[in-house]
């Protein structure tokens, strides 16, 4: 409360026609205001009060919404070796914390032990870095019988590390156990706002919390954002300030003249006593006198209410925004969140783009359409790029009145594709090979020749084996089990590991399970349904 009266009331008069009437609001307690004082002290209020409530009110669900993250509770250890839970904000330098999978990170630890018996686990690092990819964490071989809330018991140990920094990628520490001295570095630091994947549960000792966490020393203040429509208003506002001057000045030259030539004339409008205002000796005072009244006068010019209408529009266009369905993920089960109002407009226009790689800029889904193995081809569904290109070639050729009403040998695009048109472009293949699959993720092939264990009828069944077992080992995926389909999923550094995954599991290849030394598959070779695992 006391920091945010002085900072909304500096940006509520950041606005060009707020400190207009600002100041006019001042010259009306004067005398020379043609208007009551009130008449133009209670617009500004108005408009300035109804301006700093909506900034209070997104402000209030953005605390609010810090209220709701420090609330979160995570399992500490008391004592004895019992776990109980415990708000983050409640969290100290120094407690044994217990995270559990696909829980956030309550302060930046250092991993004791986790469920895996060498000790690693995965991280998400998301709201970090923006990688989707899963980080591997490796903790100390010292630390590893901590594997359960009975070890923890008597355990005691001293950590000297660096003091708080916004390095996300390095960290200087030593543990001391046992006597003896085990240098950290950052395979071991688990940070705030990163998220446990993958991985049953960890150990970890809090080493930063609050501010001191490097996710926290990362951020910056937030800056003063206005839009582009808020900022044209305020050149439109500085036009009509100019219209108004000019307006001002020309009455104020015509009373001026009225004073000196016309005022002795006007015997009858003369006050008892001589006043400067209106004295025919002083017509330049005056005048000036009466620009100022001139001002206030046609001071209306400039719309004051044009800020409470946007503000409005503004609120209301959050809140539609917030409720739009088509702006709803049905996938993670998220809505738009609009946490300001003040940047609706800015939506879906970009200014510059500064981009270190393409991938920024593109849709980054891999599809597995074909493969070459031990010299033949395999798959006849065409990517989305040649339909696109067999959609233009058709086009052009129409144009050119060179595509003949019956082809002589047609082959369908699969893809999407205009009904109007009668006529076919041949990409490539055979329709025999192919039949109607429902869609998987990652995986656009057909040719029946290798689904189904039709491989084992093909003229190199051995390379072909080895085509798929490569396949479901080469990698650095990670295996997620979905409990409602039964199959398994995958957590791939890259979209292009994850196909092949998807892939070699269509063909009777699956890839179930992973450690330090080895990779597990599941391999389905006929349509009996016999499974081997290797």
């Amino acid at each position: 409360m006391i920091t945010f009266f002085p900072k909304s009331l500096y940006e509520q008069f950041h606005r060009a026609a707020n400190l207009y009437f600002l100041v006019a609001a001042i010259l009306s307690v004067f005398p020379l205001s043609p208007f009551n004082k009130w008449s133009m002290i209670a617009p500004l209020v108005f408009v300035v009060g109804l301006s700093m409530l909506k900034e209070a009110l997104e402000d209030w669900r953005r605390f609010m919404q810090d209220v709701k993250i420090n609330a979160r509770k995570t399992c500490v250890h008391k004592s004895d070796g019992v776990f109980r839970q415990r708000k983050w904000k409640k969290v100290s330098v120094g407690d044994i914390v217990k995270v559990e999978k696909d829980e956030f990170f309550p302060a930046d630890l250092l991993l004791l032990s986790s469920s895996y018996e060498d000790g690693i686990c995965y991280v998400e690092t998301m709201n970090l870095d923006g990688e989707t990819n899963l980080k591997v964490k490796r903790s100390l071989e010292v630390s590893l019988p901590l594997d359960d809330d009975e070890s923890f018991k008597n355990f005691m140990a001293t950590i000297r590390c660096e003091d708080p920094n916004p390095n996300l990628y390095t960290f200087v520490g030593n543990l001391e156990f046992e006597r003896q001295t085990f240098p950290l570095d950052p395979s071991q630091i688990l940070l705030r706002d990163s998220k446990l994947r993958n991985t049953t549960y960890v150990y970890g000792v809090v080493v930063f919390t609050g501010f001191d966490t490097k996710v926290m020393q990362n951020s910056t203040k937030s800056p003063s954002k206005r839009s582009r429509i808020e900022r044209t208003m305020d050149y439109i506002i500085y036009t009509l300030l100019v219209l108004l001057i000019l307006i001002s000045c020309i009455s104020s030259s015509g009373f001026a003249w009225e004073t000196e030539f016309h005022m002795p004339k006007m015997w009858y409008l003369r006050p008892g006593e001589p006043i400067d205002f209106t004295n025919p000796i002083n017509p330049i005072y005056a005048g000036v006198v009466h620009l100022i009244t001139a001002l206030l006068l046609y001071g209306y010019l400039i719309p004051i209410s044009l800020y409470v209408s946007i503000e409005v529009v503004k609120v209301w266009q959050a809140s539609f925004i917030n409720q739009d369905l088509h702006m709803y993920d049905d996938e993670s089960g998220v809505p738009a969140n609009a946490r300001t109002s003040n940047l609706n407009e800015e939506l879906g226009q970009v200014h510059t783009i500064l981009s270190d790689k393409t991938g920024t800029l593109t849709c980054n889904q891999m599809d597995f359409l074909k493969c070459s193995i031990a010299g033949t081809s395999y798959g006849v569904r065409s990517s989305e790029v040649e339909v696109a290109a067999a959609k233009q070639m058709a086009v052009d050729l129409e144009e050119h009145g060179e595509i003949s009403s019956t082809p002589q040998s047609q082959t369908k695009v699969y893809g999407t594709w205009d009904s109007s048109r009668t006529q076919e472009i041949e990409v490539e293949g055979d329709n025999n090979y192919n039949t109607p699959r429902a869609p998987i993720k990652g995986f656009g092939f057909e040719d029946n020749r290798l689904m189904n264990g039709n491989w084992l009828r093909e003229s190199q069944p051995n390379d072909i084996l080895q085509f798929f077992r490569i396949l479901a080992i080469c990698h650095t995926a990670i295996p997620e089990l979905n409990e409602e389909t039964g199959k398994y999923t995958y957590e791939a550094e890259s979209p292009d590991e994850a196909s092949f995954l998807a892939a070699a599991r269509e063909f009777g290849f699956e890839f179930f399970k992973r450690t330090q030394s080895s990779v597990f598959i599941r391999e389905r070779f006929s349509g009996s349904g016999q499974i081997i695992e290797r």
